[in-house]
């Protein structure tokens, strides 16, 4: 039997959002609460949630690593990985896009106080929406590459929240000033946050983030 499923619910404005779960290899045999990371894929991946779309959505990141090895790590942990609808933004879909991940969380048994969103790109931009939107639902934070205003919804919330950013100094299509605004956001409200920068990788720091540092364990729990 898998452990990766496809996950669909009927979302008001948007009309269906799909996405890819993965389960650790024991998930049958237990019945515990196990902590959840959400992945946020760039604009490229966007797609119409079918099957073949939602292969673009495993090219990178967490459903990519997961995919191949659901047990990733040793660690027990769902992840779940949304396909944005083609034409709109992350942050432009918020609302449902929360939707969403709050059913997905309810229907793979997973821990809703043990929620972390990472994202890339527009991930990267979307995973900063969400935090200033729904700021108490994370545990933790990981926006690579993207920006936001961060204009927080409940400041109480971010105070002492764990977050880490990972941006190219040389990115050209996303500055890397927009992640510092953020960041810089963030901190005055009180969130703990870490800044990575790297030399020579452009765009894409991704990669190396999520395969080459301890990233994913930080948000499966071990913080």
């Amino acid at each position: 039997m898998t452990n990766e499923r496809i996950f669909t619910k009927g979302i008001p404005l948007v009309g269906k959002i799909s996405g890819i779960v993965t389960l650790p290899p024991d998930y049958a045999e237990t019945s515990d609460a196990l902590p959840v990371i959400v992945f946020l894929h760039g604009m490229g991946e966007r797609g119409d949630g079918s099957p073949a779309a939602l292969e673009n959505v495993k090219r990178h990141g967490i459903p990519k690593l997961f995919g191949l090895d659901a047990g990733y790590k040793g660690l027990r942990v769902v992840t779940v990985s949304p396909q944005c609808p083609e034409d709109f933004t992350w942050e432009q879909i918020a609302l449902p896009l929360k939707d969403y991940i709050d059913a997905a969380v309810r229907e793979f048994r997973g821990d809703e106080k043990n929620v972390a969103i990472t994202g890339l790109s527009m991930g990267g931009f979307g995973t900063w929406a969400l935090l200033e939107l729904f700021s108490e639902a994370f545990v933790a934070a990981a926006p690579i590459c993207g920006g936001g205003r961060c204009i927080w919804r409940n400041p109480d919330a971010m105070k002492g929240k764990p977050i880490r950013v990972f941006h190219a100094v040389d990115d050209p299509v996303v500055p890397i000033e927009l992640d510092v605004a953020a960041a810089r956001s963030a901190i005055d409200v009180g969130a703990d946050v870490s800044f990575t920068t790297y030399c020579g990788l452009g765009h894409n720091c991704w990669t190396k983030t999520y395969e080459e540092t301890d990233l994913i364990e930080w948000l499966a729990g071990k913080r």
